[in-house]
């Protein structure tokens, strides 16, 4: 995925109000850029750290400026969980996806469940079960090479957790959960049990009962975000 642009660069001061973040630009200027993540982005946030921002086209917009990456040590972390969504969707055109890939549609933002949520990528065919793709962005490593999930306590994760095992159960499809990995330095994705304990034990048991987790990594760059490899997900 290619940035319309490449990003400007600067440095981080503080996030704040969850949405917000005053970054301090390459030239000295001081602006508030929009944060389009709701995790606590645990591990990603040390005033200083370095920062990559787009630039949006809509003068109008209240925040011209959309935080994208933030450096953690000496990798670059894609922070924009909305990338992570569109970013699986390219993969999925190029049938760069192993495990789901044949099936003659892929839709976006499909209303689905007794929730009526809105399923990320909804894969259907004639001849194979739909196939619903629910995509998380991996963002946080507080130990060497290994991510966690989630970053905070999330009742939103464990409510599509809950409704993917209702595609497989109940409906007879298949629940496809992948962890877009935004950062090169993980190689392993752990549940995050010291942080949400509740998630940690129902992602096993949707996984006994037939839903199945992906990972795969993404390296970001000054110009775009490119799709990596497929990695490990363990949960001892």
């Amino acid at each position: 995925m290619d940035y319309a642009e490449s990003l400007s660069e600067g440095r981080l001061l503080r996030r704040y109000q969850r949405f917000l973040a005053d970054v301090e630009l390459a030239d000295g200027e001081v602006i508030t850029a929009h944060v389009p993540n709701t995790g606590s982005l645990l591990g990603c946030l040390e005033a200083g750290q370095g920062a990559r921002l787009s630039r949006a086209r809509d003068t109008t917009r209240r925040c011209p400026y959309t935080l994208e990456q933030i450096q953690v040590g000496t990798v670059w972390v894609g922070v924009n969980t909305h990338r992570a969504n569109a970013l699986v969707g390219e993969a999925l055109g190029r049938g760069a996806i192993g495990e789901v890939s044949g099936y003659a549609r892929h839709r976006p933002e499909v209303p689905y469940g007794q929730q009526r949520s809105r399923i990320d990528w909804l894969l259907d065919d004639q001849n194979a079960p739909a196939c619903y793709l629910e995509v998380k962005s991996v963002t946080t490593s507080l130990e060497s090479g290994v991510g966690l999930f989630p970053d905070a306590v999330s009742q939103r994760a464990l409510k599509h957790l809950k409704e993917l095992r209702d595609c497989v159960v109940h409906g007879g499809a298949r629940g496809v959960l992948l962890f877009c990995v935004q950062r090169p330095d993980i190689h392993v994705v752990h549940p995050a049990d010291a942080i949400d304990p509740a998630y940690g034990r129902l992602l096993r048991d949707v996984m006994r009962e037939g839903v199945e987790v992906l990972a795969y990594g993404v390296e970001p760059t000054r110009t775009g975000l490119l799709w990596g490899p497929r990695i490990g997900v363990h949960y001892p």
